[in-house]
């Protein structure tokens, strides 16, 4: 591991040289090249040279009290130096197994989240609207830009579905672990007698890919044209603009009729419709793994109760990690990220542990 991982410092030093060359430097492709590999490795590149400096510390120490003819209180010193470097070292090392697990090819890749209502009726369609602005805040803190594709409000101000797309760099490495069933449990504005209900909304998280990623042929698909209406006949427009495209060998159904132009309509559509196929590709080619171990976080499974949202409690469970938080509110306020940071750490442990076994 030492040798590898001294390969990727050389490597990062020579990049941080090549990166002064004019040369490089106005050749736009070749310079976002390499500060993407730049960027890919420098949290692994600081870890090692934290590793080599608890190590070079843990040495000296050792062979400080190999030596001997210390005084007692330096002595002292020098064994809580040994003692703090080794468990360093420990540290360190398992950190970097982490760090050197093979990177999922789609974590860079942008997104496309669908919301749908579940058990609870209107409660379930405004909880799917709580969960959407949620997930539209999260975006604004990481400079992420939200697109809608397809919605089917409610009069309430509910969406019984509601598809978008969220573009920026690593937006899947952060929200994948979102597909799944997601649990509300509140009082509804409506309930006379302040009884707590309990809905449910599943949530599905598709890497946004491009068309070389998934073959399509052009015979399979059938597009149909619609016109579009909001909640309670709101927002009805005119021409058919609205666009549904049926993808006849697998029976995947794709609309969106957000747009006030076909042509904008269709190419939304088209562009969740490769993320499904391709989805669809991911699920089949895992489903060995799935099936010769149970990966603790991670495995996408819609019909698997991931996260419990407790209002009177300001509560939200993470049910795959066992993790718990009593700050519901900063959480459906886009403040996400030791819920999603904890999910990685323990995907990226899960997998360790059963490469580890293998």
């Amino acid at each position: 591991m030492t040798e590898k991982l001294q390969a990727m410092e050389n490597r990062f030093n020579e990049i941080n040289e090549m990166l002064t060359d004019i040369n490089i430097i106005n050749d736009q492709e070749q310079y976002k090249k390499l500060m993407k590999e730049l960027k890919n490795l420098t949290p692994i590149v600081e870890k090692f040279r934290e590793y080599k400096s608890a190590e070079s510390d843990f040495k000296e120490a050792e062979q400080m009290l190999a030596d001997g003819g210390l005084d007692k209180e330096f002595k002292e010193i020098v064994q809580e130096q040994y003692e703090t470097n080794k468990e360093l070292i420990e540290k360190y090392t398992e950190e970097l197994k982490v760090l050197l697990l093979p990177k999922d090819p789609d974590d860079d890749k942008s997104v496309i989240i669908e919301i749908r209502g579940g058990a609870g009726g209107d409660e379930a369609a405004l909880f799917a609207n709580s969960l959407y602005r949620m997930y539209s805040m999260y975006a604004q803190t990481k400079g992420w830009k939200i697109e809608v594709i397809n919605a089917n409000p409610t009069e309430l101000g509910g969406y019984k579905e509601i598809s978008f797309s969220v573009e920026g760099e690593g937006a899947y490495a952060k929200l994948k672990y979102e597909s799944g069933v997601h649990r509300v449990q509140r009082v509804p504005e409506t309930e006379a007698q302040g009884r707590i209900h309990t809905s449910t909304i599943t949530v599905a998280v598709l890497p946004q890919v491009e068309e070389v990623d998934v073959e399509i042929n052009p015979a399979d698909l059938e597009f149909q044209t619609y016109r579009s209406s909001g909640a309670g006949g709101q927002h009805i427009n005119k021409t058919e603009s609205a666009i549904r495209i049926i993808h006849h060998p697998t029976g995947v159904v794709v609309e969106c009729q957000e747009e006030r132009s076909q042509y904008k309509n269709k190419d939304k559509a088209m562009k969740m419709l490769y993320s499904k196929l391709y989805e669809a590709k991911l699920n089949e080619q895992n489903s060995k793994i799935a099936q010769e171990r149970k990966i603790q976080v991670g495995t996408g499974d819609r019909s698997e109760r991931i996260r419990t949202y407790n209002y009177p409690q300001s509560r939200v469970t993470d049910h795959r990690i066992g993790l718990t938080l009593y700050k519901l509110e900063q959480f459906m306020n886009g403040d996400c990220d030791e819920v999603f940071d904890a999910l990685a750490i323990a995907d990226r442990t899960a997998k360790l542990a059963a490469g580890s076994e293998e």
